[in-house]
C-alpha cells in the first residue's frame, strides 16, 4: 500500500484510502483524491463511448433473411 492510493466507496459516495471499505464496493486505486473523486464521471464517459462505438453496436440491422436456395443458406442458423 502507498499513501498514493485512492479509492471512491460505492456504498457511501465518498473518497477513501486504502483503509476503506472492501474492495467489491469500490473503484481504484486511482494516483490522486481528485482522480479517486471523479471516479463515476469517468466510469460515465467510458460508458458513454462503448455504447457509441459502432463495432459493439446492438442496433444494426438484423441479417437479410436468406431462402433455401441461397447457397449461403444454413437450416441450423436459427
Amino acid at each position: 500500500m502507498t499513501d498514493s492510493e485512492w479509492y471512491f466507496c460505492l456504498t457511501h459516495h465518498a473518497v477513501e484510502p486504502y483503509e476503506g471499505c472492501k474492495s467489491e464496493e469500490r473503484l481504484g486505486p486511482y494516483a490522486t483524491r481528485a482522480d479517486a473523486a471523479s471516479a463515476l464521471e469517468k466510469v460515465h464517459q467510458r460508458n458513454e463511448a462503448w455504447e457509441n462505438d459502432p463495432r459493439f453496436n446492438d442496433d444494426a440491422e438484423e441479417p437479410e433473411e436468406l431462402r433455401e436456395d441461397d447457397p449461403r443458406w444454413n437450416p441450423f442458423s436459427g
